[in-house]
């Protein structure tokens, strides 16, 4: 993995109109790099590029749907008539549902996958011809704890951030020979409208984004990340510690995830028989406590 400044590089950043997306390109324009800007809402991408252009940045800005070729297509077409080429790819965009496997629609799984899946493999098949050009390049994946660890009532979040996370890890040898680098991102819990912009919250089982770091953090942790050549890194002491036990003792990992949901359904659990369920998360073991899943 190569280190790399910041100042000067050419980034596109998808998903960059809200969140973690713009504080990455508000942050990276301000440390001098000359940003191309993706989205898919004009408005909020126009005052972007007015508060950034205000403060002395250079930042470019397109319309653009990761889940569309013509749109992939245009990104491209926009970093080489706006910049000459490529170094750095930030594939942000995402969204996210909560609520039961059980209770959900295929056509929302199918619409996660497209975004969070779909999107990025895609994307970074269209820009690879202009990174294998680039100076330093690197392919930067904003993936997820969830991505390290299945959350509960977020199943099919979960699963498009592991599907990111094995993507990664092979392209990441794949590209070696050509010279980009695959730098994987797991944020936690952050302060973002993410939770406002979900497909479906249907879960009774509560996330409390407000007690995560700020969109602002992920973007500098982010930044360093690709600076000094990383390959992964995983954000907020509670998603260390998440995934930590989950991978050295994923059976702890199980027994407490089991005891979050029993103690949302707690009358229903009563009710019916717990089968294959260990004793430490049976309604006789559940303690009152908050339904709150923190990372």
């Amino acid at each position: 993995m190569s280190r790399r400044p910041i100042a000067g590089a050419r980034l596109l950043i998808t998903g960059a109109s809200q969140g973690i997306g713009r504080a990455l390109a508000e942050a990276a324009a301000l440390q001098g790099a000359k940003v191309l800007a993706a989205a898919r809402s004009d408005g909020l991408l126009d005052k972007l590029a007015r508060e950034v252009r205000g403060r002395g940045g250079v930042l470019e800005v397109v319309h653009a749907d990761v889940t569309e070729a013509a749109d992939r297509e245009r990104m491209v077409a926009a970093a080489q008539q706006a910049f000459g080429g490529l170094d750095v790819l930030i594939n942000n965009a995402g969204i996210g549902a909560t609520g039961h496997f059980v209770e959900a629609s295929a056509e929302r799984l199918r619409k996660i996958m497209e975004v969070n899946f779909f999107g990025v493999t895609e994307t970074t098949r269209a820009c690879l011809p202009l990174l294998r050009r680039g100076n330093r390049p690197a392919i930067v994946n904003i993936s997820s704890i969830a991505g390290k660890r299945g959350i509960p009532a977020r199943s099919e979040y979960s699963a498009s951030k592991f599907a990111l996370q094995g993507f990664s890890e092979a392209l990441r040898a794949e590209l070696a020979k050509d010279g980009i680098d695959v730098i994987v991102v797991c944020p936690g819990l952050t302060q973002t409208n993410f939770s406002q912009n979900m497909l479906e919250q249907r879960a009774r089982l509560q996330f409390d984004h407000m007690r995560g770091m700020t969109a602002e953090a992920v973007a500098v942790a982010t930044l360093h990340a690709l600076t000094r050549g990383r390959a992964e890194i995983c954000l907020t002491f509670p998603g260390k510690v998440l995934v930590f036990v989950s991978r050295f003792f994923p059976r702890l990992a199980d027994r407490i995830a089991a005891r979050r949901v029993l103690q949302v359904f707690d009358n229903e659990a009563s009710q019916t028989p717990v089968q294959n369920v260990p004793a430490a998360v049976t309604s006789e073991a559940r303690p009152l406590a908050p339904a709150h899943w923190n990372w």
